[in-house]
């Protein structure tokens, strides 16, 4: 019989033997498994529920100073900034009160003829580069607004050539010059002045934001502080049953310590809060005021010139004057304070002069109305004196109590604790003195 040879054998591989000593490789797998392991009786048990409490504790200190940090920053960079809003908003009310202030000044010289008194045009060319020098500023101050100052700056270099033009035609006695002054007081009222509100607009409402921006810091630190209290509360309530001890110190002294950030932050920031309001409802209330009465009060000047200058035709100047004149007395009777008495009185001693103005014109009798309206009448009283009266008593208010907003909200800015650096060492502190208390029990388990 022929012998059947078997078919070859696959070779199969075996792993190489381990040798002695050498620690067993294990998988991924079971790598991961090995740590969940090792995680889950870190945390397993009495030992490990503190472990997991220690670490919650440690979070929230940290996260509470880091919240008592930024509330502090935070009312304290809405202080600043209602400061810097504030302070713009003067400004640009300044530029507003400068231009309507050369507009009087324009007009009331125009009804002289000739050359016009040189103190009145001294001082129309002063208010005219007062607001030139002032967009400059405010266009540094505030980024935002250099798009409308630089337009403004445009509808100013043709107000004034038509104001030239009006002047070179009136010292030649030609008519056309009141002409090119109509003109020019359209630019100032149509191009210009429309700038300069909707600027104002935009800062009052900037600066009413921060205002009430500066309560804001007061809820970081509450709410931060009262979870974080609540905490430290579950945490000795817990020690104290499982341990049958009834106080842990040090996490107690965190607990204080957290505590007593939250009660002085707290009333810091009230307190900030509270005088920024005041400031609000007082200085800065009555700085507005003023400088609307004070625009008003220019914009009311001009026009009794221009009722004058239009010799009989002039209804709807004299219309716009009595509606500048209402806002003034509307804006004087917001003011507070004793010296509102006298600035009220001198508004009032104005407008007496001015029915005399407009009593003389309607009469017929012109020449005797302008002699009253540009102080060159023999009356003790006239136009020029008792509006100059107006706007020196009103000038002084204004810079008394716009200083005085800035003054406050100054100090409100440094009365404020130094939490906003300190905050986040405050919090690691609580959440090292947890780590001392809790360090304290775990001891007892090893």
């Amino acid at each position: 019989m022929t012998q059947t040879q078997s078919a070859p054998q696959p070779a199969t591989w075996s792993p190489p033997a381990q040798q002695p000593g050498t620690p067993a490789v294990q998988p991924p797998a079971s790598q991961t498994a090995s740590r969940r392991n090792a995680i889950a009786r870190w945390f397993d048990g009495t030992p490990g529920r503190m472990r997991a409490i220690l670490i919650l504790a440690a979070v929230m200190s940290v996260v509470f100073g880091l919240c008592a940090a930024q509330g502090f920053r935070q009312s304290d960079g809405a202080l600043k900034r209602a400061e810097e809003n504030a302070a713009q908003l003067v400004r640009i009310q300044e530029i507003h009160t400068n231009l309507v202030s050369a507009n009087a000044d324009a007009t009331n010289a125009f009804l002289v003829g000739g050359l016009e008194p040189p103190a009145q045009r001294q001082h129309f060319v002063d208010s005219m580069a007062s607001a030139a020098g002032l967009i400059a500023e405010a266009a540094t101050a505030q980024p935002a607004d250099q798009e409308a100052l630089g337009a403004l700056n445009k509808t100013l270099l043709t107000y004034q050539g038509l104001i030239e033009q009006a002047r070179a035609n009136n010292r030649q006695g030609l008519p056309i010059g009141s002409q090119y002054l109509r003109d020019a007081n359209a630019v100032l009222q149509n191009d210009s002045l429309p700038l300069v509100q909707a600027l104002v607009q935009a800062n009052e409402d900037r600066t009413a934001d921060e205002f009430g921006a500066v309560s804001d810091g007061t809820i970081w630190v509450l709410v931060s502080g009262v979870l974080t209290l609540l905490v430290f509360g579950l945490t000795l309530r817990w020690l104290a049953r499982r341990t049958h001890r009834y106080i842990n110190v040090p996490i107690a002294a965190g607990a204080l310590l957290v505590l007593v950030t939250v009660i002085v932050g707290s009333v810091a920031l009230s307190s900030a809060a509270g005088d920024a309001s005041d400031t609000e409802a007082d200085a800065y209330a009555d700085t507005l005021a003023m400088s609307r009465a004070r625009i008003a009060a220019y914009d009311a000047r001009s026009n009794e010139s221009l009722t004058l200058i239009a010799r009989g035709s002039g209804d709807a100047f004299d219309k716009a004057y009595q509606a500048a004149a209402g806002r003034v007395e509307e804006q004087l009777s917001k003011l507070s304070g004793t010296a509102a008495d006298g600035i009220r009185t001198d508004w009032d001693a104005y407008r007496t002069v001015h029915a005399e103005v407009r009593k003389r014109d309607t009469a017929g009798q012109w020449d005797s109305a302008v002699d009253l309206a540009i102080g060159t009448s023999k009356d003790p009283t006239n136009s020029v004196k008792t509006f100059q009266a107006f706007d020196q008593g009103s000038a002084d208010e204004l810079t008394n109590t716009s200083a005085a907003v800035t003054s406050n909200l100054s100090d409100s800015r440094n009365g404020l604790p130094p939490i906003g650096w300190l905050g986040l060492p405050i919090g690691i502190a609580a959440a090292l003195l947890v780590a001392w208390g809790m360090s304290q029990r775990l001891e007892e388990y090893r």
